[in-house]
């Protein structure tokens, strides 16, 4: 059995299946407004090559406190970013001073989308903080982008340090789908507020 890893489990996989994680496009962040991967631009690739894809977020720091959020786009030539989606979104959390209440799973009804066609943060809770030393980690995966049966689902998880006197690590979990048959073929992400003053994301392909 071939042996793939990625960042939280071992999955074993039959003999010539790949699984290997192959990088096609790395955007670092220089006081952006957006950071967008579009198929067949600048050398991205977010079509039929692979049936899976992973974005992976590296040290994400805004330029004012906000969330980072993400949408897709199924529009070839302007890449109007608008696709309807259903998610879910929740948070864990401890404090620094591991004072107070730290509940096990609270749920974000405000943070969800129902057949919406808004930007979906990341960060449902809490804003990412400004602090020199402050930042988000995590990953996207995003699966059969370019089916015309089948919505698209994705999953994300990252964690943050909170914009609290008291900060706070926060993880945060969405997921969902967006609603359409039609190909994606862009993801863009941005801030809330503000710019992605520094950080990288990586787009990744699943051999």
């Amino acid at each position: 059995m071939a042996t793939y890893q990625d960042s939280r489990y071992n999955i074993a996989l039959p003999s010539g299946s790949g699984g290997a994680l192959v990088l096609i496009k790395t955007l670092t962040a220089s006081s952006d407004g957006t950071l967008s991967f579009v198929n067949g631009s600048s050398d991205v690739v977010l079509d039929s090559t692979y049936r899976t894809y992973l974005f992976k977020f590296i040290n994400i720091h805004p330029s004012a406190s906000s969330e980072l959020s993400f949408n897709g786009s199924d529009d070839t030539s302007s890449h109007s970013y608008d696709i309807s989606k259903t998610t879910t979104a929740f948070y864990t959390f401890h404090r620094e001073d591991d004072g107070g209440s730290s509940p096990a799973v609270n749920y974000v009804t405000s943070a969800d989308l129902a057949n919406a066609t808004g930007f979906q943060v990341f960060q449902p809770a809490a804003q990412i903080g400004t602090d020199n030393d402050e930042c988000m980690c995590g990953e996207m995966w995003l699966f059969n982008p370019s089916s015309t049966t089948f919505v698209k689902h994705f999953m994300s998880t990252n964690v943050h340090p909170t914009n609290d006197s008291n900060p706070v690590c926060e993880e945060n979990f969405v997921s969902g789908y967006f609603n359409t048959t039609a190909a994606i073929t862009a993801i863009q992400f941005k801030m809330g507020s503000g710019n992605i003053d520094s950080g990288t994301i990586k787009l990744y392909g699943i051999a």
